[in-house]
């Protein structure tokens, strides 16, 4: 088993969706405490705000990047996604060369000799939960035998996920789950089934991960950035809904 006591911290993100503003915050906050790896777990880009103000960022550090499910809609788009406003705003948006990184991503990467994996929902699946349970309409934390259930034969001992875009810590005895929350959208409603995600304030959030003594200690980050200019970014972009998520951090 891959020794990780000696492992300096490092920074886990996810759905940056876009918000340069939020992104900027993070990295100069990430910087400042002298922290050199950067994990993203995806759905970088997608949203109503500025793409290529993130792209722009992004090419100025060293990350270490997955796949999420909102990315891969930019690179395998159906045909009804152009009929969609935020869809076309992100497109016009990002350079060839983003789109090719892009296209060039995992949707999952195993670190530091298997001992870390990265996924953006779950193993084997960006669209799903790993730590809530959203069937009556609000996340509800998953058991860990729900947990161990979907790891399938991962056998890592820490996992990092994203995509419901709420900060968690979960520990299951050898296993812990880390979810950092969202870079760039504290909440947000789908449909899918119907559900509302609420990190409960605007800040923009990011972990940092240190491996110490055979476990890992998690510092969940709140960044305040300008929300006001990135809420009133998405109004001006057709999407009020995304305005009142960014403004206040909560979705009903």
């Amino acid at each position: 088993m891959y020794n990780y006591r000696n492992t300096r911290p490092f920074a886990a993100l996810s759905d940056i969706h876009g918000n340069s503003l939020a992104l900027e915050a993070v990295l100069a906050d990430i910087k400042k405490r002298g922290i050199e790896t950067i994990i993203n777990l995806g759905d970088t880009y997608y949203g109503p705000l500025d793409p290529a103000g993130t792209e722009k960022l992004l090419n100025t550090v060293d990350v270490i990047s997955i796949l999420g499910n909102q990315d891969r809609i930019l690179i395998a788009p159906t045909a009804a996604w152009y009929g969609m406003p935020t869809f076309r705003h992100t497109m016009g948006s990002l350079s060839r060369e983003a789109l090719e990184r892009l296209g060039e991503l995992q949707g999952e990467k195993r670190l530091w000799d298997g001992e870390v994996l990265c996924c953006h929902g779950a193993p084997g699946s960006d669209t799903t939960y790993l730590t809530e349970n959203v069937a009556d309409g609000w996340p509800e934390l998953r058991s860990c035998g729900e947990i161990a259930a979907d790891m399938g034969s991962w056998r890592p001992s820490l996992v990092l996920c994203g995509h419901s875009h709420i900060p968690r810590v979960v520990n299951c005895g050898k296993l812990t789950v880390i979810n950092p929350g969202s870079v760039g959208l504290p909440a947000y409603s789908d449909d899918t089934p119907p559900h509302s995600m609420s990190a409960g304030t605007p800040h923009a959030r990011y972990a940092v991960v240190t491996p110490k003594q055979d476990r890992w200690f998690t510092t969940q980050m709140e960044v305040e950035y300008d929300w006001q200019s990135a809420a009133a970014m998405a109004l001006a972009n057709d999407r009020p809904d995304w305005s009142g998520w960014l403004r206040t951090g909560v979705a009903s």
